[in-house]
């Protein structure tokens, strides 16, 4: 009896019990779709995952020795604070210790240039950058601009473009108007 025959006989139901071939195909390429999704989404993950640690290998690599850096910067002010506090006596007086001096704070701003650090020195007119700059004061100026440098305290430093500490500035603000001083 063929299978023509023996579907006739049982009338219009299906020889066979079970789930239609072509639903089944169906179901197993949705979970073949979803299976591929999720392991392009987890080589996705694994390749954001390597890019993350390699930033964070270089990153370490040029910030690592930022508090060591940071630390040193005293130690560069207070070169420069004996280089610029001699007057030509006292340099007269004792010329080798001075050249040594301003070898020894040659040296270091050398080093610090080998490692990407580098002097952030603003200039008396400059505009003030908040994101280079750290106002100390503010003093109304005759003739100055607002928001320009009217003194330099202390000279800041960035390494690798990141600040590492501000330039402590004093910035002109305004003068008082006459109305404001009558008023």
């Amino acid at each position: 009896m063929t299978a023509e025959a023996l579907a006739e006989a049982m009338g219009d139901e299906t020889f066979f019990e079970g789930p239609d071939p072509d639903l089944r195909v169906a179901e197993l390429e949705a979970e073949r779709d979803e299976l591929k999704k999720r392991l392009m989404y987890a080589l996705a993950d694994i390749e954001n995952v390597r890019k993350r640690a390699e930033r964070d290998r270089r990153d370490a690599e040029t910030y690592g020795g930022a508090k060591l850096a940071r630390d040193l910067l005293s130690v560069h002010d207070n070169l420069a604070r004996a280089l610029d506090s001699a007057d030509e006596g006292l340099r007269a007086q004792a010329p080798a210790f001075f050249e040594g001096v301003d070898l020894t704070q040659r040296e270091l701003l050398q080093a610090f240039a080998k490692h990407k650090i580098e002097k952030v020195t603003p200039k008396p007119g400059d505009r003030f950058d908040a994101n280079l700059h750290q106002a100390m004061f503010e003093a109304p100026v005759p003739g100055a601009e607002q928001g320009a440098i009217i003194e330099v305290m202390q000279a800041g430093f960035t390494i690798a473009g990141r600040l590492l500490r501000p330039a402590m500035v004093g910035v002109a603000k305004a003068a008082p108007t006459a109305e404001a001083a009558a008023g």
